[in-house]
């Protein structure tokens, strides 16, 4: 199974979390829809995501206690499977589903995405209520000894042909509201069980099998981190994206330490195929926490981590506000020199990495351009050098100036500026936290 051809390129978007967490409704949606759509669209921004608990009733109104109410009131439809709470989804009464929210999404010409959680509804299985199709009740589908440790919805579901038409029929329902993208949560690490991380497995091939089955493509995202590197291929084979982190947010110390999980993941980036780093925590963030703020990142460190994301080849998910967006950040989200490194052509690798820097590099295997990433990780300015010769080696361009005296332009794609390299050494005096993009030409 194979489902490449659904995410050529790493899935660019917008996700409600960060600065909604459990909170967001329909309005809410589509006002970030139609800034995507205004502001974003051409540069490749696409998808709309609404993440985590749109099926709960009162999510949000006890969160000095509770990010999941415990046991909370959960829509549903006869089948065990979970509905839009209509307080917060007006569109979705009388059984309509996302499929009103996702028709709006598509006249935008941007794609319709949800987050769920591994498993069936703990109430399905407490009520008997019917799985769609196979004329069992959902306590007969449900695994009780298999539980998330941070959100108290759902039981696993046992790996049974029962279990198989639970997701199929859950799969089937999507497809018909016109959903296009898929977070599937509390599956990609199952850190509750630190003895057997990867005890959701079969929950993964199961959804897989169900996309396949409903005849819509919808990318597949796993979360949440650490993904297993020793389980790369299972992820390759059966999902579009897995989080190799836990949930990635606007402190300095996450960010550097993003370096190491991307060398690690490096081989793993392909068409199809995308290690996620997580959303980026730009812009305004924090307002269903009960903490609205503007991102703790420093300009460099917005920089470093979009510089990062980009030539790495992660996912890219805004986590801020759209509305709220200032120039600055919309410049950092717009630059299309940038995102061009995305492309699946356009292989990196890390050539470098100490305490204090890192280097990156990547070509595009159709152009044959030569991208450099010089990455000040300390916390002091200084400066950062990189080896022209091991630049151009590692990235398979060792004919490219090697004619005497032949030196690089170096331009820079965040700034535009274009500069001559002085020697066979490539140097970069950079702020603290701060980088440099440059193609070499």
């Amino acid at each position: 199974m194979n489902k490449n051809t659904f995410a050529k390129h790493p899935p660019m978007g917008w996700n409600s979390y960060d600065y909604y967490d459990t909170t967001v409704n329909e309005a809410q949606v589509r006002q970030n829809a139609e800034y995507m759509a205004a502001h974003l669209k051409e540069y490749g921004w696409e998808y709309v995501v609404v993440d985590i608990e749109w099926y709960a009733h009162g999510a949000g109104s006890q969160r000095d206690r509770f990010q999941y109410i415990p046991f909370s009131q959960l829509e549903m439809d006869g089948y065990s499977r979970l509905l839009p709470d209509p307080e917060r989804f007006p569109s979705s009464a009388d059984g309509k589903g996302f499929a009103p929210l996702a028709d709006y999404i598509h006249s935008l010409g941007l794609k319709f995405g949800i987050h769920i959680m591994r498993g069936v509804p703990r109430i399905a299985a407490h009520l008997h209520t019917p799985v769609c199709g196979c004329g069992v009740t959902a306590d007969q589908i449900a695994d009780p000894s298999s539980i998330c440790g941070w959100n108290p919805d759902m039981y696993g579901v046992r790996n049974t042909p029962e279990g198989q038409a639970y997701y199929d029929s859950l799969l089937e329902l999507y497809a018909s509201w016109g959903v296009d993208f898929i977070k599937c949560d509390d599956i990609c690490n199952t850190n509750l069980y630190p003895n057997n991380p990867f005890s959701g497995r079969h929950e993964i091939e199961m959804l897989a099998k169900a996309i396949q089955n409903c005849g819509r493509a919808i990318t597949l995202s796993l979360s949440p981190g650490p993904a297993l590197i020793d389980k790369a291929w299972y992820y390759e084979k059966y999902a579009n994206m897995w989080r190799i982190t836990d949930d990635f947010w606007d402190d300095w110390k996450l960010l550097k330490d993003m370096f190491h999980r991307c060398q690690l993941w490096q081989d793993h980036v392909s068409e199809g195929c995308w290690p996620d780093c997580d959303m980026l925590p730009l812009g305004k963030l924090g307002k269903g926490f009960g903490q609205e703020r503007t991102t703790n990142f420093t300009p460099e460190e917005q920089k470093t981590m979009m510089t990062l994301w980009c030539i790495f080849g992660s996912p890219m998910m805004i986590g801020a506000e759209l509305t709220l967006l200032d120039g600055q950040t919309l410049a950092l989200l717009t630059n299309r020199e940038v995102l061009h490194l995305l492309d699946a052509r356009c292989k990196a690798r890390q050539v470098r990495l100490d305490g204090n820097s890192a280097v990156w590099v990547s070509k595009d295997t159709e152009t044959g351009a030569v991208y450099a990433a010089l990455f000040r990780l300390g916390d002091e300015a200084g400066t950062v050098c990189a080896d022209l010769d091991e630049i151009l080696e590692t990235a398979d361009a060792a004919q490219k100036f090697d004619v005497p005296d032949a030196l690089p332009v170096l331009h820079d794609l965040w700034t535009g500026e274009d500069c001559r390299a002085e020697g066979r050494t490539l140097t970069a005096q950079l702020p603290a936290h701060g980088c440099v993009l440059w193609e070499l030409r």
